[in-house]
């Protein structure tokens, strides 16, 4: 079976181990947003891109979901010594140690793609990590300036959501470098080839909306032969984790399981959905989408491989 996967941040990662869990023999490729990209310090850092290969990999911090497991900070007290900005985005020893490899690769002139390819040979995920392109796409958000009231300034996505907590004026998001990038090798023909397309339960703006900001893969997802099932992010009108219900009302979508189907659309309009699984306790109606209401609480790979093998069903297919 040929499984693609379109993720982004811890959910997206978890998602991926009930996939995994499922369906160890498929040919699953998980197609990874970028948008949280960054440069920091001279290293470039991909934050979804190491979440999903730390978690299938074993080095994942459990307690926080991201970044390595027993982890030190050494560098970053060091960093802070010398007032060294930005201050408040931290790296943690063992995960420079990745930045550092991937830095010096993309330096030498290989893509972001043939680089993770690189690194998922110490990590082994068991499924394939791709980015969604190997170009610049990075989401940035339109603030009200802090420091200048009534004027409005562009920031990197990190820093509204890990320096300010999205708790600032906020105006709308923007994917720099977008309008120019192309999907990473072998992603629409992958899309294409696929037995089924699963939306993780992820941001719908920032993650999966990052993903599909890249040309060429929203029209990819539309004109594939197999179903394209998504998952609610959104459980009784609260995100799963993380902070999607401040991204949804930036964009003027209720934080509503039936708010972000509807946001997605049906193919048989001008969408992307086939099928649409929501939790249990939700109710929705989603004009031209098969929709499934089913328990969506990723509490151990167990349960996450029970909304997998849900998707595949609403797909046509068996584990």
């Amino acid at each position: 079976m040929r499984i693609a996967v379109l993720v982004g941040g811890v959910g997206g990662a978890r998602f991926l181990q009930g996939v995994r869990a499922l369906v160890p023999g498929a040919e699953t490729t998980a197609i990874v947003n970028v948008g949280d990209d960054v440069w920091m310090h001279g290293l470039r850092i991909c934050p979804d891109l190491d979440t999903c290969m730390y978690t299938l990999g074993g080095g994942i911090d459990p307690e926080r979901g991201w970044g390595h497991a027993n982890e030190t900070w050494n560098a970053k007290e060091e960093l802070a010594k010398y007032h060294a900005q930005p201050d408040w985005f931290g790296l943690g020893d063992r995960d420079i140690a990745t930045h550092l490899i991937r830095t010096e690769m993309l330096r030498q002139g290989y893509p972001l793609s043939a680089v993770t390819e690189a690194l998922c040979k110490r990590w082994e995920p068991g499924v394939r990590l791709l980015p969604a392109t190997d170009d610049r796409s990075e989401t940035h958000v339109v603030i009200g300036d802090p420091e200048s009231p009534g004027e409005r300034r562009a920031i990197h996505f990190q820093e509204w959501w890990v320096r300010y907590r999205a708790n600032v004026e906020t105006h709308g998001f923007v994917t720099i470098g977008a309008d120019q990038a192309k999907p990473a090798p072998g992603v629409t023909e992958i899309i294409a080839a696929a037995d089924v397309v699963l939306l993780a339960p992820s941001n719908p703006v920032v993650s999966i909306g990052s993903i599909l900001a890249v040309p060429g893969i929203r029209g990819a997802l539309r004109t594939t032969d197999a179903k394209v099932i998504g998952l609610s992010p959104v459980i009784d009108g609260k995100p799963l984790r993380g902070m999607a219900d401040e991204c949804l009302s930036v964009i003027g979508v209720e934080t509503s399981a039936v708010a972000v189907g509807n946001h997605y659309g049906a193919r048989t309009g001008t969408g992307i959905l086939d099928g649409w699984l929501i939790h249990s306790t939700d109710t929705a109606n989603v004009p031209g989408v098969e929709v499934r209401s089913v328990p969506l609480l990723m509490s151990d790979p167990a349960a996450t491989a029970e909304m997998v093998r849900q998707a595949l069903d609403i797909a046509g297919l068996k584990p």
